[in-house]
């Protein structure tokens, strides 16, 4: 009991030392060993992995723009990695899409200049559902 505790504090201290004073929210899951259906939000940022190619999270990302009629969209796209903002309902919004493996890539969503915890989960939901579609 007493070592769990101790591993438990240490954990702590080594993601308060690693995040400095940045707050994480973790939904979903565990934040550590993050997969598909996991999300972490960490200052604004709301992050989580989807079991599909760079190619197929870039198209449902474009869709979901497309779906909630964003206007000003400007896209960054490079081989393994790609941004794309974007003004949807008047707000700022920014994707950051990286890709990790042949089937698994990250998004990343900030909703206006703090970030929008409820917003940004609402536009994964989105993509999430693109990408089934495609």
């Amino acid at each position: 009991m007493k070592d769990q505790l101790g591993r438990l504090l240490l954990c702590l201290m080594m993601l308060f030392c690693l995040g400095g004073c940045a707050t994480a929210i973790v939904a979903g899951g565990a934040a550590v060993g993050a997969g598909a259906g996991t999300y972490l939000y960490v200052n604004g940022v709301m992050k989580t992995d989807y079991a599909a190619s760079f190619e197929q999270v870039w198209k449902a990302t474009e869709k979901t723009i497309a779906d909630l009629r964003g206007i000003e969209v400007r896209p960054d796209r490079e081989l393994a990695r790609g941004t794309v903002s974007a003004l949807i309902n008047d707000e700022k919004v920014s994707f950051d899409i990286t890709y990790k493996d042949k089937n698994l890539t990250t998004v990343g969503v900030r909703v206006g200049l703090f970030g929008n915890e409820r917003s940004s989960q609402m536009l994964h939901d989105k993509i999430k559902q693109n990408i089934e579609g495609i």
